[in-house]
């Protein structure tokens, strides 16, 4: 018994400390909440302690910690998470967090957005990817109107599932709202600097021919369309840009903000899913309420697999010219 007492009291306490620092400003920010987070495989994140940054950014957690999780630390409505790998050292972890605005500076653009449409007997599957490039200092949050707005030109069977994807985060589900305008609806997601990912999907009711219409509310520097092959897609607004290779797949550049196109033929390009059936619930990063969805993440990577095939075609093609 004396000897176990002996052994617990040579056991080291694996504290985590470091520093947090404002990236808007380059100075140390106090008052950061900081998390520390263990994940457990099939019982997701758990929270093991919490403490405040101090007037001078550091912040420190004694808390006993083995295996995987994360840091999450919380400043002015917005989270922003640091990954532990195991055996990492747990000292001296810098973590960053922004100043905010709900105003969306000239910084942030979308650099890409990508529609994959796959007409699948009586409906049509609509996967959408929105790529955010925000190379400024500064996090843009606009909970009241939402960062991601766009149109879903018809009424949707089921819900509009959607994955969002902070830079160096993995896909969390987030939850789309109705909009002000007809069909209109928004997602609530801050833009942090770096790259910041946005994927939809829906359902659609589906009889070839059968007329695609929607709005898109966000100009993208560039926005790319694919459908199966088997499946011809005419109208104003887009331009053919052929076939990619390996599914023979076509693809379409966007160059109208309005589409009303007509569609006709059935295929099948990701495999089934999507949709409710895709979800599957793992472990929450972004912020306690929200679940990944492993499996709809894999079929709109695809996608972006496919259209980035396609953007590969128009450039080889743009530079011939």
């Amino acid at each position: 018994m004396r000897g176990a007492v002996c052994l617990l009291a040579v056991l080291p306490v694996l504290a985590a400390d470091g520093l947090v620092t404002n990236g808007t400003t380059g100075k140390p920010q106090g008052g950061a909440t900081v998390t520390l987070y263990g994940i457990t495989p099939g019982a997701g994140p758990e929270p093991l302690a919490s403490v405040k940054s101090g007037a001078d950014g550091a912040w420190k957690i004694d808390k006993p910690f083995q295996g995987r999780g994360f840091i999450q630390t919380a400043f002015d409505g917005v989270t922003y998470n640091h990954m532990l790998q195991p055996g990492a050292p747990m000292a001296g972890i810098q973590l960053s967090v922004f100043n905010v605005s709900a105003k969306k500076g000239a910084e942030i653009t979308i650099s890409n957005h990508m529609l994959l449409l796959e007409p699948q007997g009586d409906k049509l599957a609509v996967r959408e990817s929105y790529f955010f490039s925000n190379a400024g200092k500064v996090t843009w949050n606009d909970a009241a109107n939402g960062t991601l707005r766009f149109v879903v030109g018809r009424e949707p069977l089921g819900r509009v599932e959607v994955n969002a994807t902070a830079p160096q985060g993995m896909p969390i589900k987030r939850v789309a709202e109705k909009g002000r305008g007809k069909g209109e609806m928004k997602v609530d997601f801050p833009i942090k600097p770096g790259e910041t990912r946005i994927d939809l999907a829906y359902t659609l009711p589906y009889a070839s021919p059968s007329r695609f219409q929607t709005r898109f509310l966000l100009p993208a520097t560039q926005a790319m369309i694919a459908v199966p092959n088997g499946v011809s897609l005419k109208g104003a607004g887009i331009k053919d840009e052929g076939k990619e290779p390996t599914t023979q797949a076509s693809i379409f550049r966007v160059d109208a903000q309005a589409l009303d196109l007509v569609m006709e033929g059935t295929g099948d390009l990701a495999g089934p899913g999507g949709g409710e059936e895709a979800a599957s619930k793992g472990p929450e990063i972004e912020q306690i309420k929200a679940r990944p969805y492993d499996k709809l993440a894999v079929l709109l990577g695809l996608a972006f697999a496919i259209l980035a095939c396609g953007f590969a075609l128009l450039f080889r093609r743009e530079a011939r010219k």
